[in-house]
């Protein structure tokens, strides 16, 4: 059993890439790094880039959740009173709804980098500026959704495959790519994974190919949709 087929959860999202945002709170600034991870390896390493990068700034604050099921939470203070700014950014990660209703957000480190600027903001201002750093943060960070899809491999003679793969796409299924062999293309496409799905696709193909081609089960795979 891989990784996607032993998560609970079928979809998530996360942020699409690097994003950067900087406020200014009473002259200290707050500059948030928002990166996706796969593991807390990554996340980390983000932490140290940004620490050589701002190696003159007081504070590198950070937060990451990680894994479909958002099973891995971690938050640092690095230096901030306990509980001021870690947590408070966790927090900002872990409600931040990517769609009506849905808290999802996975995958992702987030790094408040701050300047002190002078004058002290309290354990309750600290709280606000680090939560409000994160979440500004996100509003305009672009972010994608990650499905949890069936893979099929689908053999094509050379001369049928661009075909097959235009009609498969037309028909609104997900074709990741062509490959070619020695003797035959193998298309590979992506489904819900559902019984229901993969019952609709075998059907399907079986008319589009007059029942030549077959659908063979490669697993399942997180897609990234745009």
């Amino acid at each position: 059993m891989n990784s996607a087929e032993a998560s609970a959860a079928t979809s998530y999202a996360t942020v699409d890439g690097d994003h950067r945002h900087e406020l200014e709170i009473k002259r200290s600034r707050f500059i948030t790094y928002l990166r996706r991870v796969e593991t807390e390896e990554a996340a980390r390493g983000l932490v140290a880039e940004l620490r050589k990068t701002h190696f003159d700034a007081r504070h590198h604050c950070s937060a990451f959740i990680l894994g479909p099921d958002r099973s891995v939470q971690r938050s640092n203070d690095d230096g901030e009173p306990s509980g001021t700014a870690g947590l408070p950014m966790l927090d900002a990660l872990a409600k931040r709804e990517t769609a009506p209703g849905t808290a999802d957000l996975s995958d992702v480190v987030a790094v408040v980098v701050r300047y002190f600027g002078g004058i002290l903001l309290g354990a309750g201002g600290l709280v606000r500026a680090y939560s409000e750093s994160v979440s500004a943060a996100l509003d305009t960070a672009p972010l994608l959704r990650r499905q949890r899809m069936r893979l099929y491999g689908v053999g094509a003679g050379y001369a049928d495959a661009g075909r097959l793969e235009n009609e498969l796409r037309t028909a609104g299924t997900e074709v990741l790519g062509t490959g070619y062999g020695p003797t035959e293309a193998t298309l590979k496409v992506a489904l819900r994974d559902s019984p229901e799905a993969s019952r609709e696709f075998a059907e399907r193909l079986a008319a589009l190919t007059a029942g030549t081609s077959t659908a063979v089960d490669l697993g399942t795979e997180w897609v990234d949709l745009r």
